[in-house]
């Protein structure tokens, strides 16, 4: 990486200034890519967050990089499997070639991934993904219904189930699945995570009548 490298290993680094820059200069915008693969912690956090910046507002301009994200998600880095986890469902709503359903499976299987942190990225990212491509809507909630057979245990399962939760609000009205969306939620009304018990009232008060 040649370029902004001071600003990129700076903890206080401005990540929306750098996101403009790299819209502007596509060499900025290839560092920031290299960057996911950087040994230095803080420039890869800065790296990942400019390029979310990136996605959420211009997601047409990082939508080139897809396959390279993609490959991230063979990574034996999870720190590297979550930014793509998260750059990719960003930019699932301007994926015009649908390279995204090419992928479904391999997206989804890292909600039994051995790190906890991905499987929840994977289930709290799962309503924006709905929203983009409906007709996706059956297979990611018979994903997100089948936590309970990963192989997690205890509170970790429970805090991905609060991830899914996080997705179901999102698209529980326009879904084909509200029965058994429905149950599922009643069911973690008693989880042992304050955060699951607190999404899960959430939800009934606004969806359970």
């Amino acid at each position: 990486m040649k370029v902004m490298l001071t600003e990129l290993n700076d903890k206080n680094a401005d990540v929306k200034q750098i996101a403009k820059n790299a819209i502007e200069v596509e060499e900025l915008l290839s560092d920031l890519l290299q960057g996911l693969k950087s040994k230095n912690e803080t420039t890869r956090y800065n790296c990942s967050k400019a390029l979310m910046v990136i996605s959420k507002e211009h997601g047409e301009i990082l939508y080139t990089a897809w396959d390279y994200l993609v490959e991230f998600l063979h990574s034996e880095n999870s720190y590297q499997k979550m930014s793509a986890v998260n750059l990719l469902a960003s930019l699932v709503k301007v994926d015009k070639e649908n390279k995204f359903e090419q992928i479904f499976e391999r997206y989804f299987n890292l909600l039994d991934d051995r790190s906890m942190i991905l499987g929840i990225y994977v289930a709290s990212n799962s309503g924006q993904i709905v929203m983009a491509k409906p007709h996706l809507e059956k297979r990611v909630t018979e994903k997100l219904l089948a936590i309970d057979k990963t192989h997690h245990t205890g509170d970790r399962k429970e805090l991905i189930k609060a991830g899914a939760i996080e997705s179901f609000s999102q698209y529980y009205p326009e879904s084909s699945n509200k029965l058994k969306i429905l149950k599922f939620v009643s069911e973690q009304q008693s989880s042992k995570s304050p955060k699951t018990r607190k999404l899960t009232k959430e939800f009934l008060k606004k969806w359970g009548s």
